[in-house]
């Protein structure tokens, strides 16, 4: 798994007070657009997974955005006009004509999911299935809704405000449900009838 982002990002200097905001950008031009606002000093960040790609007379593994067209930017917006003016950027993510802001702890997970070793890839947007929190290893503490695909568990992380989501492999005994208060407890193997097999 790999994720861009400039040399500020990467050593955690980014001011909590900056909120994290989404740029929509054109079609395939996510990494170009990367590069030049992190030239611009802006702390950007663009999670990318690696796919097997097939041609006639080769294979090759390729990096690819996790969610494509869209990029991830901190920033107090002073600079607004000097990011939608990048080439390759088309807006930013707005709601009601607003600019929105995307939760911290999402960028986080994605981060962490796209920084580490494991397997990783976009999947749909979800809203069902159990709620979980990877109990140990090197996703310990990330969240998301688990699903289960040809006897292999997920861990679904989603970016809410673009309705998109990543999933990355997990053990089934490292994770533990979660929203439901004092009755949060491990999951066990007797129980996987009941959890979700997928989600259309």
């Amino acid at each position: 798994m790999h994720s861009k982002m400039n040399e500020k990002a990467g050593e955690g200097q980014a001011l909590p007070s900056r909120p994290w905001y989404a740029v929509y950008t054109k079609h395939q031009h996510e990494k170009t657009a990367c590069e030049l606002l992190a030239r611009k000093d802006f702390e950007v960040f663009l999670p990318l997974y690696q796919a097997k790609r097939h041609w006639k007379d080769r294979r090759k593994v390729v990096s690819l955005p996790v969610f494509p067209c869209y990029l991830f930017l901190r920033t107090n917006l002073v600079r607004k006009l000097e990011i939608l003016q990048t080439p390759g950027v088309f807006w930013l993510v707005e709601s009601g004509g607003r600019t929105c802001e995307v939760p911290n702890s999402e960028i986080e997970a994605v981060r962490r999911i796209t920084q580490s070793s494991v397997t990783a890839e976009p999947h749909p947007y979800l809203k069902c299935g159990d709620h979980v929190r990877v109990r140990q290893g090197a996703l310990e503490g990330i969240e998301g809704v688990l699903i289960r695909v040809r006897n292999r568990y997920r861990v679904v992380v989603s970016v809410n405000l673009l309705q998109k989501a990543i999933a990355v492999e997990v053990d089934f005994s490292m994770v533990e449900r979660i929203g439901r208060g004092s009755e949060t407890s491990s999951l066990h193997q007797r129980e996987s009838g009941a959890l979700l097999s997928a989600c259309n």
